[in-house]
């Protein structure tokens, strides 16, 4: 499985995992997404992108867990370092 981030035209930010040979160039949907997992507030002090990197911090506040069967208007697809997405799946 690969972790993302994915962004939203509505503001969304999801954590993510996805097949390794997941199509993720459609700007109109993402499907089979699992681990899910929503950034309420980032709590960043270097921005979105932050959340790729180094993952939620202690300011952040993140969803609870779930499976999502199609994600739409899709405006941005990021690869999640190994660190970051321990603290993603932490609960």
């Amino acid at each position: 499985m690969k972790n993302i981030l994915v962004t939203t035209v509505h503001r969304g930010v999801f954590f993510a995992q996805v097949d390794d040979n997941a199509d993720l160039t459609s700007k109109e949907k993402l499907v089979n997404l699992k681990n899910c997992r929503m950034a309420i507030y980032f709590g960043t002090t270097k921005g979105v992108l932050q959340l790729a990197e180094t993952g939620p911090t202690a300011s952040s506040k993140i969803g609870s867990r779930a499976d999502i069967d199609v994600l739409h208007d899709i405006t941005g697809v990021f690869s999640v370092t190994d660190k970051a997405a321990e603290i993603w799946m932490k609960d």
